[in-house]
């Protein structure tokens, strides 16, 4: 009882049906009844509710950004990393076999496993409380990508261009705009093949130039 009760609050949540939170945590090598389904469902819930705070976070990011960012959030690894930090590993339930190979640290089972937990928080409450838990849990991560999205779009965009023998962009100072508090720069990038212009706008500069390589990127890569 004592275990179950620190997992739950490493998690940040209460069940109500202490048996969900047991499921989720049982690998299939311990049990034919294991945390299979509730993973199905949790990978869902993680998809939509990453998806959800990324569009929210980021109302000047493109389809194409929005997408390489969510897919960095969800994928195994970075679960796995976030299972690790919450300690999940301790608590999951082993077959012999893969107890005895160090199954608790395997990237796949801890992923598994958190995508499990958070589809039986969702069935032991809501979608907002659910919501609530894995916004705690992927904050930092979802802070970070604010520098990430900066920092790769004009450089992705580059090496998009050189990997297919085409001139580098060209970047314009189009307009500054509101008063000096805030300010709004309006920025064009400028592409020699195919010829383009792609605009860009931002709090600073910079935000308006990675802003304008993001959209233009995405353009190269959906029209070629």
């Amino acid at each position: 009882m004592e275990k179950r009760q620190r997992l739950q609050r490493i998690l940040g949540y209460d069940f109500s049906d202490p048996g969900l939170l047991t499921l989720a945590l049982t690998h299939r090598s311990a049990s034919g009844r294991n945390n299979e389904r509730l993973e199905f469902l949790g990978d869902s819930i993680v998809n939509h509710v990453v998806a959800e705070a990324l569009y929210a976070h980021f109302p000047q990011a493109r389809e194409g950004e929005l997408s390489r960012m969510r897919a960095a959030l969800v994928k195994g690894d970075t679960l796995a990393e976030i299972a690790a930090e919450l300690g999940l590993g301790e608590f999951i339930a082993l077959g012999t076999g893969e107890r005895k190979s160090g199954g608790h640290r395997r990237q796949s089972i801890l992923a598994d496993a958190l995508e499990a937990v958070a589809g039986a928080i969702l069935l032991d409450s809501d979608v907002n409380q659910c919501r609530a838990c894995l916004l705690r849990w992927f904050d930092s991560r979802l802070q970070g990508m604010a520098s990430i999205a900066e920092k790769d779009a004009k450089t992705r965009l580059q090496e998009y261009l050189q990997g297919v023998g085409r001139p580098l962009p060209q970047y314009e100072l189009l307009a500054v705009e509101g008063a000096d508090h805030r300010q709004r720069f309006r920025v064009a990038c400028r592409l020699a093949d195919p010829a383009a212009v792609i605009e860009g706008v931002g709090s600073s500069r910079r935000r308006a130039e990675q802003v304008a390589a993001a959209a233009a990127l995405e353009e190269l890569e959906n029209h070629g």
